[in-house]
């Protein structure tokens, strides 16, 4: 059996500085391109196990040309990582290119659909604890199961998780964390 490379850690207090660091080379690079630079999924949210890896969401006007996008992350030592249809909303970069990663790159459209959905998720797990365990046991059983030795088992690991990430959306939809951050028409 291949080795696990898909774990799930104790929190981390470092994760903010890590994501703070790499933030700040990224707005660097980026400049008045990056609207928003936030530190989204597990590693955001303090308590929470996570697999050791500093999400980033870059919100920006618009995904097209998404060529001049790919190469400031690429000049950065993010690589792309194709993932079909999801691309067009949400597409996903990877630093170091070589699985096990440490920092994740995904951009969006800001006061999209992909923007709010990160932000309510990671908003309402900061704020519930019984929820944020519940997610940690999720993530500690599937990592069980997934070893994440290819993008393909890394992606049935995500998808597993699913059908909890959207009932917890729905209660954050419900509680008011979930808003478009569109202005008023």
């Amino acid at each position: 059996m291949a080795r696990p490379v898909l774990t799930i850690v104790p929190y981390d207090s470092s994760w903010p500085a890590l994501f703070a660091l790499e933030a700040q080379a990224l707005r660097a690079a980026f400049g008045s391109v990056a609207l928003r630079v936030e530190h989204v999924g597990s590693t955001a949210v303090p308590g929470l196990a996570a697999k050791p890896i500093i999400d980033i969401q870059i919100s920006v006007t618009s995904l097209v040309p998404f060529a001049p996008l790919a190469a400031v992350l690429e000049r950065l030592g993010y690589r792309h990582i194709p993932l079909g249809e999801f691309d067009s909303v949400y597409p996903y970069f990877a630093k170091p290119p070589e699985w096990p990663s440490t920092h994740h790159v995904h951009l969006c459209e800001v006061h999209g659909e992909q923007e709010a959905r990160h932000l309510a998720f990671r908003d309402y797990l900061r704020s519930h604890p019984v929820e944020c365990e519940a997610y940690a046991r999720l993530k500690r059983g599937l990592a069980a199961t997934n070893t994440g030795a290819t993008l393909e088992d890394r992606e049935r690991y995500s998808l597993a998780k699913s059908a909890h990430v959207e009932a917890v959306l729905a209660k954050a939809r419900m509680a008011g964390y979930y808003r478009s951050n569109a202005p008023a028409a």
